[in-house]
């Protein structure tokens, strides 16, 4: 494990809530500012998640069928160039890395669940989905497991899958609202999927074999809609609230917390990152930029 997970993880399984108020009292919390300016990414910007070797990784550098990596420097500002380039025919939207360092990313034109392995930059299919709509985001179970939403924007509705360690995929639900950000909890045990349209978030409980049951309602919105969203180690929700420029944080148990203002209006997914998991990453479609703010709580992820 890289040292600074390893602080990190350790952090995450022994620090007290007064040893992170202490940590974050002297800091500036919640207050976004720019980590990449105006126009790097496409209007395609997605993602986004912080990598294994400390790299922010993001989909739609300069064009869409791209990848692009963005390394910082000591004041956390961001330098982005060109990682990968997909396959023809493919267009990246969500990523998650495996514990082994492995990328995965949602192909939505090509239908396809797609795999980088560590250390290189050519990416290959994980997952053929051909009966999928337009595979958009994904999460990572703790076992290796991964979900996938699967919007079809013509009419407004959606598929949820999963997709196991081998590469088959499961269609789990169909007939759903427009399907987009997907996230699991940091135990592993529950799922979120929200509905952009409907402006549903919606909570499953995950079953030993990865199957999900007992959907229930865990928070709908008046107005607006969602994108993606992540947990931090709490279970907290954080949630891209498309064409409004916020980030809102939901509790576990659906109470709205706060919400986070950006400066660009539409904000597509968000990921946490930075060397202790306290900085959230945001891709804006408005801007074709990535804005970040610090919190107090580290990202699920970026514990492991």
């Amino acid at each position: 494990m890289h040292a600074t997970l390893l602080v990190l993880a350790n952090c995450v399984t022994g620090c007290t809530h007064a040893t992170l108020a202490a940590r974050t009292e002297t800091e500036t919390l919640y207050v976004a500012r720019d980590v990449i300016g105006d126009g790097v990414f496409s209007a395609g910007i997605e993602g986004p998640a912080f990598g294994p070797d400390g790299a922010l990784y993001a989909v739609s550098f300069g064009r869409d069928g791209t990848i692009g990596r963005v390394t910082f420097d000591a004041d956390g500002g961001g330098q982005a160039a060109l990682f990968a380039t997909l396959p023809e025919g493919s267009t990246g939207n969500g990523i998650r890395f495996g514990a082994d360092g492995t990328m995965y990313i949602a192909d939505y034109s090509g239908h396809h669940i797609l795999r980088i392995a560590p250390g290189a930059r050519e990416a290959t299919v994980f997952a053929r989905m051909p009966q999928a709509n337009q595979p958009n985001d994904i999460a990572l179970a703790p076992n290796g497991t991964l979900y996938a939403s699967d919007p079809k924007w013509a009419d407004n509705t959606g598929q949820l899958w999963r997709i196991d360690r081998d590469g088959t995929p499961h269609l789990l639900e169909t007939g759903m609202g427009t399907t987009n950000g997907v996230e699991v909890s940091p135990n592993g045990k529950r799922l979120y999927v929200n509905e952009s349209a409907q402006r549903n978030v919606w909570v499953y409980d995950i079953r030993a074999d990865g199957s999900v049951a007992n959907k229930r309602l865990l928070i709908a919105f008046d107005d607006h809609g969602l994108d993606g969203m992540r947990t931090d180690v709490e279970g907290n929700l954080y949630i891209a609230r498309y064409d409004t420029g916020v980030v809102a944080v939901v509790s576990p148990d659906g109470t709205p917390l706060r919400e986070v203002k950006l400066q660009g209006r539409k904000p597509t997914n968000v990921a946490f990152g930075g060397p202790d998991g306290r900085t959230v990453y945001v891709t804006l479609q408005d801007r074709g930029a990535i804005e970040a703010f610090r919190v107090e709580t580290p990202g699920r992820e970026t514990g492991r």
